[in-house]
């Protein structure tokens, strides 16, 4: 049964609407107006009622790039949010980057719950956890929040510095910092019989390590199942794998999970959207995750 999740309780996350290749989205008070190439029919709200309601609007000059057009110059470039559920809480920093991101996928709000959820049912003491593809640390801070002694691991410097800075915004420390290539680091770690409670994958289409090495998906993800599968505790363990790509669907990663680990429990598979208050979903990315305890 494929299942299509939405955050439900992030009060400082709110999808108004979307359409025309843009969304309209309030992070804190901040209301942005953004690409988003899923979005490929009309909005729903008129043109006057998004740049009524924006308060800062990405321009872009390339495929991959572009400026912030603020109507109060005096806003600021950088701000904070939180986020909670039945089990923990953080404290997340957005910045306004030039490649329209801005620290935070909101969407994977629904698997920073099932992150929180297994960690709490464990009867391991101290579980590890190992966050791959790692990002801004949203996720590996829900972990270690929720008692898990955390690997953060992420190919670019800067995100990790600014994972770090999230980790002291929200009263927590310890993570374990890895600036890596993702593949690199899983191999090394089989090498030295590592295993952990639980597994979080949410890799790019593209992406390269800190010595030039290339990720591609679909090249490169059975290699990854393959081998992380293989550091998963054989008696309490949860694995998120999950992807944001066209061309991939929940049953092409179920396919991959089921034949990386035939012996998997509890697998659940289907696809993550946002649910605007203007009455649209967009889809966001499907995912598989399986929780062993």
């Amino acid at each position: 049964m494929i299942q299509l999740l939405a955050p439900t309780h992030w009060k400082d996350y709110e999808l108004i609407d979307c359409g025309d290749f843009e969304k309209l989205e309030r992070f804190g008070n901040a209301i942005l107006i953004r690409p988003e190439p899923q979005a490929v029919w009309k909005k729903t709200l008129s043109e006057q009622e998004w740049k009524k309601t924006a308060t800062i609007s990405f321009r872009g000059r390339s495929a991959t790039s572009g400026e912030w057009v603020k109507k109060n110059p005096a806003s600021p470039d950088r701000w904070h949010v939180e986020y909670k559920n039945d089990d923990v809480a953080i404290k997340l920093r957005l910045g306004l980057t030039s490649f329209k991101h801005v620290g935070v996928f909101p969407e994977q709000a629904v698997n920073w719950d099932f992150i929180s959820s297994s960690i709490k049912k464990f009867t391991t003491p101290n579980p590890k956890v190992l966050n791959l593809f790692a990002y801004t640390g949203a996720a590996s801070l829900i972990a270690n929040a929720a008692g898990a002694e955390t690997t953060h691991v992420d190919s670019i410097k800067q995100v990790v510095t600014w994972a770090n800075e999230n980790q002291e915004l929200s009263g927590l420390k310890n993570t374990r910092w890895m600036v890596e290539d993702a593949l690199k680091f899983v191999k090394k770690e089989l090498k030295r019989g590592k295993k952990y409670n639980g597994i979080i994958l949410d890799p790019p289409a593209y992406g390269h390590g800190p010595n030039g090495e290339k990720w591609k998906l679909e090249d490169h993800i059975q290699e990854m199942m393959q081998d992380v599968v293989q550091l998963l505790d054989e008696k309490e363990h949860f694995l998120i794998l999950n992807t944001y790509s066209l061309g991939f669907s929940s049953v092409i990663v179920e396919n991959l999970i089921r034949t990386s680990f035939p012996n998997v429990k509890n697998l659940e598979t289907g696809e993550l959207y946002l649910q605007a208050t203007a009455g649209i979903k967009l889809p966001l990315g499907v995912f598989g995750k399986f929780c062993n305890v």
